[in-house]
């Protein structure tokens, strides 16, 4: 699969997810939702009542994550958060209340129909230090050093080119920064089979990272104190429902992969400028 094949297929896949909660219906990451089929164990039971409360419910049914990012990370009061793929604006809007009205929650989308749908959410929810931008994450439209904040829900592994991903993230950020995602991770190998397919790599499966190479991309990128803390571990039962359709016969394929897919939190810091020193004795 070519980076720009899977980009146009995600895209696809993402906008119809869309359209279908613009018609009543609702969105789901995974294999299945792709199929148009409905939810899987990846994306059920995120988010509280009262959070659900807080947002138009447009942007609950359009959650394609795998986690909650904006209850794990740390926003403070008069942050500039950036949320890389924010689809239907929940974690924006989220964020939003979390760094109050001297801060800035901005989104980042590269999907028209997403874009739409969380301009509308935007507005239903009265909310004003919120930004929806049109662009991929690959390259983020933004200036180096104006970002506190970045964080992601299932979303990176969606990317053919992670590790531009994460230098791009790295660059945005201000020095000190936190990048706290969530995203779909693996322990061990991933199997060929599940790897070369498609409608699981938009099923936030196929493209997930092994979690020592998370590890190792996130450091090359220039990132510090980085910590991968699993929120959920799919079984087999769950990697039933999530690779079911895919023509692969999962109970041949089970001790390989029961236990080794998972949610996890991923935060990482980018360091403080190191300030020059005048004393002659600084360098010895």
């Amino acid at each position: 699969m070519s980076s720009a094949h899977i980009k146009e297929v995600v895209k696809e896949k993402y906008g119809q997810a869309a359209l279908r909660v613009t018609s009543g219906g609702s969105s789901c990451c995974g294999a299945t939702a792709s199929s148009g089929l409905g939810c899987d164990p990846i994306t059920t039971n995120l988010y509280d009542a009262a959070q659900a409360g807080q947002i138009p419910e447009e942007a609950l049914l359009a959650s394609l994550g795998c986690g909650n990012p904006t209850a794990l990370a740390q926003l403070n009061a008069g942050e500039v958060v950036l949320d890389l793929g924010s689809g239907g604006g929940i974690d924006v809007l989220l964020s939003a209340k979390r760094v109050g009205p001297t801060g800035k929650a901005c989104g980042l989308d590269m999907t028209d129909e997403m874009l739409a749908l969380a301009n509308e959410n935007k507005r239903k929810a009265g909310v004003e230090n919120v930004e929806f931008l049109k662009g991929e994450i690959e390259h983020i439209p933004l200036p180096d050093n104006s970002i506190d904040v970045i964080i992601s829900n299932c979303v990176i592994n969606l990317s053919a080119d992670k590790d531009r991903v994460l230098q791009e993230a790295f660059r945005v950020l201000k020095p000190g920064g936190r990048f706290a995602v969530s995203d779909v991770v693996t322990r061990g190998e991933m199997l060929p089979e599940i790897r070369k397919n498609v409608l699981l790599w938009v099923g936030c499966v196929a493209g997930a990272l092994e979690e020592n190479e998370y590890r190792t991309k996130l450091a090359s990128a220039g990132f510090e104190t980085i910590e991968i803390e699993p929120t959920r571990v799919y079984r087999i039962e769950d990697a039933r429902e999530f690779l079911s359709g895919q023509n692969i016969d999962v109970d041949a394929i089970a001790p390989q992969v029961d236990g080794k897919f998972m949610s996890a939190f991923v935060r990482a810091v980018k360091p403080q400028r190191k300030e020059a020193c005048c004393d002659p004795t600084c360098c010895e």
